[in-house]
């Protein structure tokens, strides 16, 4: 599972993880991921499993820079992310001509006009161009989208997963990441929740590599999940015209 807030340099984490399976404590291991992400792995047998993080944070992360293989990486198709068959649309749809930044700006704007956020409206295994089709989503087909666009004119884009305060409807969130100017930039086009606020909990090339929970082996059912974020103080505002990394 990757539900633990990303350990990055300039944030205090002070945190609390507990898996039992019918009552009982499970041991976890903690594996390192990319970009300060950790996956928590165990083996849970027949029973009712039960998950519970909490965690304090205080401070802000430093922006996340670039890295010398994220210009390849994340220029490259993936599995949620078939930015390769996008790249007419994209050519079509968009002045090329345009700086990185004033792209992804248009980008943002496109996917928040050519979708509705309707939940239920996407299978699990929808990527962007299904998407694009379909016109409809989540926070997660939204970033697809983003990020395939973004690719499409040669921006390297990623996707993070994160808490939200002020998300709504309140849940593991996703948005999107491009690459502008040596520094990663977050582009949530669903406009769901104030970019200054965020917290990164996974990084990968789409859903894939940041999904919040993963099954190797046997079967099991989801029977309810609760998540919740907030901030001391007030809501901050988000101002869309501004270069937002997450913090």
């Amino acid at each position: 599972m990757q539900i633990a807030v990303a350990r990055l340099p300039g944030l205090e984490v002070d945190e609390h993880l507990e898996v039992t399976l019918d009552g009982t404590a499970l041991e976890v291991d903690e594996l390192a991921s990319a970009h300060g992400g950790r996956i928590h792995r165990f083996t849970a047998h027949e029973g009712e499993l039960a998950i519970r993080y909490e965690a304090r944070i205080q401070g802000r992360a430093e922006a996340s820079q670039e890295e010398p293989l994220d210009g390849s990486i994340y220029l490259r198709p993936s599995r949620y992310v078939d930015s390769d068959r996008l790249f007419g649309f994209a050519g079509g749809q968009f002045d090329l001509e345009r700086e990185p930044v004033e792209l992804a700006q248009d980008i943002a704007r496109f996917v928040a006009d050519r979708l509705e956020y309707v939940p239920g409206a996407s299978a699990p295994t929808d990527g962007a161009s299904d998407t694009l089709l379909a016109g409809a989503g989540v926070c997660r087909d939204y970033a697809h989208l983003v990020v395939a666009l973004a690719r499409a004119m040669q921006i390297p884009a990623r996707l993070a997963a994160v808490y939200a305060p002020g998300c709504d409807p309140m849940d593991f969130h996703a948005v999107a990441e491009v690459l502008l100017d040596g520094r990663w930039t977050a582009i949530d086009a669903t406009g769901l929740a104030p970019r200054v606020s965020l917290v990164r909990i996974a990084t990968g090339r789409d859903a894939a590599d940041t999904a919040f929970l993963d099954n190797h082996g046997g079967t099991m059912t989801l029977r309810s999940s609760v998540v919740t974020a907030i901030v001391d103080g007030a809501l901050p505002v988000d101002d869309i015209a501004e270069l937002v990394p997450i913090r």
